[in-house]
């Protein structure tokens, strides 16, 4: 924070920290410098103030009756149950034995909760800065049975972490009054659209802030099946969890007293994470990077398969990878696209073919049925036996909702999206057939 600051002070003709003090405003002034006369411009800003929870008071776990699903976040699939995680609060577990009637169970609060994967009889999910392990054995009696405390470093995007009295940043706030900021060629404005202030943020007003963006980042016995937006999952006897542009290996051979070993940087802009073999396949802002884990506490990457900016999911299927680029205003990207690759030669990944889509995210694979959410433009499922026609043999078209993530498992396709948690029967692709919805309840 105080090179930040320093750095805008060398700026700016009046500090904001000095122009709040002065004023008594709760909002921002400030007169920047302009490099040139034609280039300054004139914005309207909002201030914004972390709200800080006490680490005893986001260290408590908790499991309550069921309740509505009230957005959308990770799901994973786990012996005929279905966890959908709500961002920032906990994880929905949804009885899955019969799909077209899930039943939903009890409700796990875990604050700051944004990831989960499972192996056995244990769930791992983020809380915050910490790794929580939750016994599932019954679940009519979950609990925690151990927790790694800050592990995760990364978790606010915007530099507010940690206060050693105030505990942890888990919200912010508007203040009430908003004013003019003139910069010189945006001048000390940050990456997220806004700039720095002693105590806080300042948000240009055409700037959309998502609070909770700015917080975040198998079957049988053995690990079960995650989404292709997981930033958690597992091989063998260890749980890989991206931490920004970190992979932090965690040793799970015993489940219920897991073993954290180095972080390892593998770059700043990573935002996916599918195991295949022996194989992390990671998908970036920047492209795909493949890491070797022969060795499972020291991923080592192999290549990195470069695109244009863009946001990116990845899947993989035998000889090739498929992977959807979106644009959005975190990955500052314009492109919106599938990208099927060559990897039979991990060390040079070939791109085939590209078709293009509307704002594609999640999707996933099963034999030779490739499922795509296409962001607003629904879900959308075709035949991919023919790498090179999958845009001429679509199955199946659902445009009337908002598709985020997609688990395709034993004929059964586990959508959640913005409308809520879709299950399909795929046993006929040419015959795909609704089986339930369960809808988001959206507050009064």
């Amino acid at each position: 924070m105080d090179t930040l600051e320093n750095r805008l002070q060398k700026r700016i003709h009046v500090s904001l920290y000095a122009l709040l003090f002065l004023t008594g405003l709760l909002g921002i002034s400030v007169l920047l410098e302009g490099c040139t006369d034609k280039c300054e411009v004139t914005n309207e800003y909002t201030a914004y103030k972390p709200v800080y929870t006490s680490l005893e008071e986001i260290r408590k776990v908790s499991i309550t009756q069921p309740e509505g699903i009230h957005s959308v976040g990770k799901i994973y699939y786990k012996d005929e149950y279905l966890f959908v995680n709500e961002p920032g609060k906990g994880i929905h577990v949804i009885d899955n034995h019969d799909p077209a009637s899930p039943v939903n169970k009890s409700f796990i609060n875990i604050p700051g909760n944004y990831e989960l994967a499972i192996k056995d009889n244990a769930l791992y999910a983020d809380s915050y800065i910490d790794l929580v392990v939750l016994d599932i054995t019954s679940l009519d009696n979950i609990h925690e049975v151990n927790r790694i405390e800050n592990i995760f470093s990364n978790y606010n995007s915007l530099g507010f972490y940690m206060d050693p009295e105030k505990g942890l940043v888990t919200d912010w706030v508007a203040e009430k009054n908003s004013t003019v900021l003139k910069s010189d060629c945006n001048s000390g404005v940050q990456p997220w659209g806004g700039v720095y202030y002693d105590g806080g943020i300042a948000l240009a007003s055409n700037v959309t802030f998502d609070k909770s963006a700015a917080i975040a980042p198998g079957n049988g016995s053995g690990p079960g099946v995650g989404g292709s937006m997981a930033r958690f999952t597992i091989s063998k006897n260890h749980l890989y969890a991206l931490d920004a542009g970190n992979i932090i290996p965690v040793d799970i051979s015993d489940e219920v007293s897991p073993d954290k070993k180095t972080s390892v940087y593998i770059g700043w802009n990573s935002e996916t994470i599918f195991p295949a073999a022996q194989n992390l396949f990671i998908g970036a802002s920047d492209g795909m990077y493949i890491l070797d884990i022969s060795d499972p506490a020291v991923p080592k990457t192999l290549t990195t398969y470069s695109h244009i900016r863009s946001c990116d999911p990845v899947v993989v299927d035998g000889n090739y990878a498929y992977v959807t680029l979106r644009s959005g205003t975190t990955c500052q990207g314009f492109t919106n696209q599938l990208e099927v690759i060559d990897i039979q030669n991990l060390q040079s990944p070939q791109l085939l073919k590209t078709y293009p889509m509307t704002n594609p995210h999640g999707l996933g694979k099963d034999n030779t049925t490739l499922f795509i959410c296409d962001g607003s433009d629904g879900l959308k499922v075709y035949d991919a036996s023919d790498i090179n026609t999958i845009d001429k043999k679509q199955l199946a078209h659902y445009d009337g909702i908002n598709a985020y993530d997609v688990i395709p498992f034993d004929n059964v396709l586990m959508m959640i999206g913005e409308n809520g948690l879709y299950q399909y029967d795929y046993s006929d692709p040419a015959n795909i057939k609704l089986l339930s919805h369960l809808a988001i309840v959206h507050e009064n």
